[in-house]
């Protein structure tokens, strides 16, 4: 009886001290944990909280536009509930993930999260990252999530949300073709190939400087992609665009720059 009650005693003490160990590891973490974004495979934050809060703000901010093998910086900015301290999961569907300079973040894997919650500034956490373009032309995601935390060791009024994803077309660079004096007129030229599959070059001639726009839509007027959005020096450009994730159809090409616009139409088939 005594062996038996010695035993119940020290299984007893286990399932505490285990009870205990998984209560501290649900609640504080000494760093931050992945598999938490929308990309999976849990479904977000639950230790502080089972459900996203639409009081917490989080948000990507980075280019919307890469060429392939480029790396450029990202932000995950976190905003609103409690927010004594802040935390972030970070991944990436094709892409690579870096922590860059930032010494907030570490790298689990193939993902990123914080080395431990970090204090607001101007009312926003900001944990900046480096992401780089696969080497094929395709449109990539980046997923986040981010946490705002009261910061006293238990889940109690702690806050989470997902981020928006941030899509980034990977894509050739728009080259210029043509330089300042040899361009009288706009013009948008039919694309080439026509139809196509999976990719397709739009030639343009801007005849002064000014912003530039060229969108391309779907038969039912939808915009599916952006291929310029900025500033342009007078001359002739040409754009390639990949149609990675579209399906086949008629698709609408637009140029704007100043009071020009002109539509154009192309076909996709694979």
């Amino acid at each position: 009886m005594k062996n038996k009650t010695t035993k119940h005693l020290i299984a007893g003490a286990l399932a505490v001290a285990f009870t205990a160990f998984i209560t501290v590891m649900a609640y504080s973490y000494p760093g931050g944990i992945t598999g938490r974004t929308l990309k999976g495979p849990e479904p977000g934050c639950t230790c502080h909280d089972p459900n996203p809060s639409s009081s917490v703000l989080v948000r990507i901010i980075g280019p919307s536009t890469l060429a392939p093998g480029q790396t450029a910086t990202y932000t995950v900015k976190i905003s609103g509930g409690p927010l004594v301290r802040g935390g972030t999961n970070i991944a990436v569907k094709e892409g690579s993930l870096d922590v860059g300079l930032s010494t907030d973040l570490q790298k689990l894997g193939d993902e990123l999260t914080h080395t431990a919650p970090k204090a607001p500034d101007n009312d926003t956490v900001s944990f900046s990252f480096a992401y780089t373009a696969p080497l094929t032309p395709t449109t990539d995601t980046i997923f986040a999530n981010g946490n705002s935390v009261n910061f006293d060791n238990t889940n109690s009024g702690d806050m989470w949300n997902f981020a928006v994803n941030k899509p980034v077309l990977v894509a050739v660079p728009e080259a210029i073709i043509g330089g300042n004096g040899k361009v009288t007129g706009y013009m948008l030229y039919q694309n080439y190939p026509n139809p196509f599959n999976p990719s397709t070059r739009i030639k343009y001639d801007i005849p002064q400087n000014g912003n530039v726009t060229l969108k391309i839509y779907d038969i039912n007027g939808r915009e599916v992609r952006t291929l310029v959005n900025g500033f342009r020096p007078q001359g002739t450009y040409e754009a390639e665009f990949n149609s990675a994730g579209l399906s086949s159809g008629i698709y609408y090409y637009r140029l704007s720059s100043g009071n020009y616009t002109r539509v154009m139409k192309m076909s996709l088939i694979k």
